[in-house]
């Protein structure tokens, strides 16, 4: 809020060039935002998926997470007007397999009750086939 304050003050004093900065300041910021919520979601969805792909089964709760994280994503994603998207197709697959760790640890003290390392657990889990899967869900494409 404070950053659109000294906007309107610059923009009075007739300090465009400063003004424009701010503004692509301001910009970065959201983006940064937007990333850093695609990269969390990102997360949730490979936590269930991996959960899911290492103990064959799943739950109506992962389903429902899996399904919001995914809608959240596209959301996210979406520039406002449908004026394209934050992430393009590779930079969202980069956000995936960036995001894929963290996933594989936190699946490692959910699924078996915790019965399992990070790294054991990786070796339960294609984690190529599981980063495809997020990638086609949230792409909407048929799995």
């Amino acid at each position: 809020m404070e950053e659109l304050l000294i906007l309107k003050e610059l923009l009075h004093e007739g300090k465009v060039s400063e003004a424009l900065e701010l503004v692509e300041e301001l910009e970065e910021m959201s983006k940064s935002d937007k990333l850093n919520k695609i990269f969390s979601y990102g997360i949730i969805v490979l936590l269930h998926l991996i959960k899911r792909a290492a103990e064959k089964r799943s739950t109506k709760s992962w389903e429902t997470s899996i399904f919001n994280s995914v809608k959240q994503i596209q959301r996210t994603n979406q520039r406002p007007k449908g004026k394209g998207y934050y992430l393009q197709e590779d930079e969202l697959l980069e956000t995936l397999e960036d995001a894929y760790e963290s996933a594989l640890r936190k699946a490692a003290l959910e699924a078996f009750e915790g019965g399992y390392t990070a790294d054991e657990l990786c070796n339960l889990v294609n984690q190529d086939a599981v980063i495809r899967e997020a990638m086609d869900l949230i792409l909407g494409r048929e799995n």
